[in-house]
């Protein structure tokens, strides 16, 4: 499935699971062709993202409506700015409401907590990542969030990279498989690919070295193993730190030398943004 089929069957479901039935309230209350202008209002600063999933699903919705982005993804707002406009059919909008509002509040969540940890390791050398410890359905949309702040995306799935974590090390260990003969093994089907180990300690750390591959993943290390690790590492093997990252020694684990940084609460525990719709310029009108 493309990029874009990914994207709208995101949108499809969202709407399924709340107005695929129809909105008994507004269809009892409000007169069909009644028009109106809404406003989507950020009620609190941070950086905006989701308003073109918003606008596909408003669309969807009712192809009549317009709708006018006045904030584009991965731009700041103040509290009380209008995002998003709406023109159009009342019961339309208010059918859109909800998965228009849900998907703002979580993406610009994503991007603003992605922002502040890009802001925290500014001026060095390093990038901030995602991980695959996304929302189930939401993985594509939420990634983008993170791009659309300026982390970076990591694999979006299995088959985008090859990187042997703790769980392959015990089921080889198993085997009676080295950790430097599972890396040849990798480096040899990888076609093309790069071939990255998680390593949690420094006998694991020497081995993955001793193997070449092209990323080794520090799990869980401390500060000052990090450093240690950075000083041990050769250039032709990249960094990546990973677990127990926090806003608050994201900066001690940038400056310790790392190439990358991925933190999985990027996604799995951004707090929400609030938004609120709001009908302007009077009561809406009939059509």
């Amino acid at each position: 499935m493309g990029t874009q089929n990914q994207i709208e069957n995101t949108i499809d479901i969202a709407l399924e699971e709340d107005v695929a039935r129809g909105d008994r309230t507004t269809e009892l209350l409000i007169p069909p062709n009644m028009g109106g202008n809404a406003a989507i209002i950020i009620k609190e600063p941070a950086l905006v993202c989701g308003g073109e999933i918003a606008r596909i699903a408003c669309m969807k919705i009712d192809s009549s409506l317009q709708v006018k982005i006045n904030i584009p993804d991965g731009t700041r707002a103040n509290a009380g700015d209008p995002v998003i406009m709406i023109t159009g059919r009342v019961v339309s909008i208010l059918k859109a409401e909800r998965v228009m509002l849900n998907f703002l509040s979580h993406l610009s969540g994503v991007a603003t907590l992605t922002a502040r940890y890009v802001e925290r390791v500014k001026g060095l050398d390093v990038k901030i990542s995602d991980t695959r410890k996304t929302l189930p359905g939401l993985r594509l949309i939420e990634k983008y969030a993170v791009y659309a702040a300026g982390g970076m995306n990591h694999r979006p799935d299995l088959a985008s990279g090859i990187i042997i974590k703790d769980n392959h090390l015990v089921a080889m260990t198993a085997k009676g498989i080295s950790i430097a003969e599972g890396i040849a093994k990798a480096k040899a089907g990888a076609k093309g690919m790069k071939v990255e180990i998680e390593v949690q300690n420094m006998d694991q750390l020497k081995q993955a070295i001793a193997a070449g591959p092209d990323i080794i993943m520090l799990d869980n290390m401390s500060v000052d193993d990090i450093r240690q690790a950075v000083k041990m590492v050769p250039p032709s093997i990249s960094l990546e730190a990973s677990g127990g990252i926090t806003l608050e020694n994201v900066r001690d684990v940038a400056e310790a030398g790392v190439d990358v940084i991925s933190v999985g609460a990027l996604t799995h525990s951004a707090p929400a943004i609030d938004f609120s719709l709001e009908f302007v310029t009077g009561r809406p009108s009939a059509a």
